[in-house]
């Protein structure tokens, strides 16, 4: 991988991440097309920029973050992120097995878009528009939808925002408490990435970070990946936001379909 193709996995991340259409799928045929999915510095590379697409979050809505008041708010985030953080340590090599196969990735990717076309018709009624409103066991709920997105091109964002309309939140509120979620999620899978997983690199068993310090072009990689991903997230997020209030989600549906169609077609040929 070169810094080039290290800057436009950045970009993927920074831009799908907290869209409805898996930033996943994107980065993995965004890899594939550069031909480097199968280098283990770039598996955990695409993990470990998400840290800069959670300090998007963060900066965004500090305010909520850093309320050392808001001790509800910590304890739906720790409890919603329970489910994901046990079956993804149990189903850990089955998920890297499906990664590197973009075709069901693809398939997934279709299949979720057209899901995305129905969602505004099934909860025309939201009744929780304020955070505060969400109980406890709505947020475990809501964090048992997230797991859905551990078969790779669902897409977290979509499982959760689907998760938290079905349980009477505002599309906007859905969205919102999405990104909350993802910071305990995705630190947690970056930090495993990074220091706990096991990685094959160059034919001996390394850690992430041991991966990332061999070399000065690794050490660039990591830190302009996480940068680019951290504005590029920000960006993503406020136009998300706008966009989904005003329009829902058929817009993202018929891009999943599109792309995954067109994906496919490359994939297959």
């Amino acid at each position: 991988m070169d810094l080039i193709q290290a800057l436009l996995l950045a970009f993927v991340e920074g831009l799908t991440e907290f869209l409805p259409i898996s930033s996943t799928a994107h980065m993995i045929f965004t890899s594939a097309i550069f031909e480097t999915q199968d280098d283990s510095f770039v598996k955990m590379f695409q993990v470990s920029i998400q840290f800069g697409a959670i300090l998007s979050v963060i900066v965004l809505y500090w305010r909520k973050f850093l309320n050392v008041k808001s001790v509800n708010f910590y304890i739906k985030l720790a409890i919603a992120v329970i489910p994901a953080l046990v079956l993804g340590k149990l189903f850990d090599d089955k998920i890297e097995a499906v990664l590197g196969n973009p075709v069901p990735i693809a398939i997934v990717l279709i299949v979720g878009g057209i899901v995305l076309l129905f969602v505004d018709r099934l909860f025309k009624r939201p009744k929780i528009k304020t955070e505060e409103n969400i109980t406890i066991r709505k947020a475990l709920i809501i964090g048992f939808w997230q797991c859905l997105a551990m078969m790779p091109g669902t897409s977290r964002s979509a499982a959760s925002i689907i998760g938290g309309m079905q349980q009477g939140l505002t599309r906007k509120l859905a969205a919102e408490f999405s990104f909350f979620l993802a910071v305990p999620t995705m630190l947690a899978v970056t930090a495993y990435s990074i220091f706990l997983k096991d990685w094959k690199y160059e034919g001996v068993e390394q850690k992430g970070y041991e991966m990332i310090t061999q070399s000065s072009d690794n050490i660039t990689f990591f830190i302009v990946g996480n940068i680019l991903a951290f504005f590029v997230a920000m960006l993503a997020i406020r136009v998300f936001i706008g966009l989904i209030d005003k329009h829902g989600f058929r817009i993202w549906g018929w891009y999943r379909i599109i792309a995954g169609t067109l994906l496919l077609i490359y994939f297959t040929r």
